[in-house]
């Protein structure tokens, strides 16, 4: 159906973080985001989300901010177009602001299916009663902190952890080491961030095979422009090789799979520019027979709820690591999606779900930032997990 787009606002938002973030590449104490609002001719409003993340995308707050009010907002302000075209009008409208994009296409989105009263998931050609089992991250720290962590995460029902790595292969170890340790029927996921040589990866990952370690597989081991250095390290090694940094375009995802570089992609919308473009390199994968996993940078619930209708809608994504929210030390806006143990499930409503958030957040809203949320939405005290 067409949508007239008569409004597009933005707000920004500063979140505090429950502990910091630390990866290979970045350490992460609290996140700035702009939330992004479409209004529809017949009076609904669909939000999205972009957080800022300078490392990865290279935008900011300010200039996701103004990539919405300037030339994002004149791209569809006043147009009537198909959900379709608005995201290619949003697409077409500048060079690069991927974050900003993807926020003002999820906003489109869920106003389209809140003006047909149904969840987005549906309209995407998914099962709202369909759900996936999540990750919980544990970002880069000594061993025995990241020790403690999974086993706190284990202990709340979880039952994959993504383990963050990649500075010194030595102590990665010895993190890994510890993990495993402390939660040892945990299934593992590990990422590397870009940490790695081809030639240290491969040390490292055939030393996990020869130790029988629980790993599923191994994320973006290398430098994302070193395709072939990626192809090296997936012929030389059994555990199966996760692009990610790699992959932003269903053409990245094409040259990928041309060049046997990998055996899964990580999509995200932030990359991706919005859902067309994740959806677009989930059918890349599906036609090569690649699985994928629909994964978020450290982003605000509303760009993980759109991420999980999206991940529960195509086939080809068989894995989530949506678990950023546990990181915040407020769970606004509430509704979306709930997650019992390991396992998210979307909780239906129309669009995203989402209760609107306001440019003035009520500061009841805002729990304790000492305390961490069970599953059944109490707060007690102590970390949560998550990440990138």
């Amino acid at each position: 159906m067409p949508l007239t787009v008569v409004a597009v606002r933005c707000h920004r938002h500063r979140a505090p973080l429950l502990r910091p973030f630390v990866t290979a590449a970045r350490r992460t104490e609290a996140v700035e985001y702009v939330v992004a609002e479409v209004e529809l001719a017949d009076g609904t409003i669909g939000q999205g989300s972009a957080a800022e993340t300078v490392a990865v995308t290279g935008e900011s707050a300010r200039t996701i901010a103004a990539a919405l009010e300037g030339p994002l907002r004149a791209a569809v302000q006043g147009a009537t177009a198909s959900v379709t075209g608005h995201a290619a009008r949003i697409s077409a409208a500048l060079e690069g602001a991927t974050s900003a994009k993807a926020a003002l296409e999820v906003a489109v989105h869920d106003a389209w299916a809140r003006a047909a009263g149904r969840p987005l998931v549906e309209m995407l050609g998914g099962r709202l009663e369909d759900g996936l089992m999540n990750d919980m991250t544990i970002s880069l720290e000594a061993p025995e902190v990241m020790a403690d962590h999974a086993r706190r995460a284990v202990a709340a029902g979880e039952q994959i952890l993504k383990i963050k790595l990649g500075r010194d292969i030595g102590l990665d170890r010895e993190r890994l080491a510890a993990v495993v340790e402390a939660a040892p029927r945990a299934r593992l996921r590990l990422d590397a961030n870009q940490g790695w040589s081809p030639d240290q990866a491969v040390e490292i990952i055939t030393g996990f095979e020869t130790a029988g370690l629980p790993v599923d597989l191994v994320e973006q081991p290398v430098a994302a422009a070193d395709v072939a250095g990626l192809a090296r390290v997936s012929a030389a090694v059994t555990l199966p090789i996760m692009a990610d940094e790699a992959v932003w375009t269903a053409e990245d995802a094409r040259a990928l799979v041309d060049a046997g570089a990998c055996d899964l992609l990580n999509i995200k919308l932030a990359k991706a520019g919005g859902l067309q473009g994740a959806l677009a390199v989930a059918d890349v994968a599906q036609r090569a027979g690649i699985d994928c996993m629909l994964g978020g940078m450290m982003e605000p619930r509303i760009s993980i709820a759109a991420a999980a209708h999206v991940a529960v809608a195509h086939p080809a994504i068989t894995m989530i690591d949506l678990d950023s929210p546990s990181w915040f030390a407020s769970d606004v806006p509430r509704g979306g999606y709930d997650q019992d143990g390991a396992w998210l499930r979307l909780t239906g409503g129309p669009g995203l779900g989402l209760e609107r958030l306001t440019s003035d957040v009520d500061p009841a809203q805002v729990p304790d930032p000492s305390t961490t949320p069970t599953a059944d939405g109490r707060r007690v005290p102590g970390p949560a997990g998550g990440g990138r």
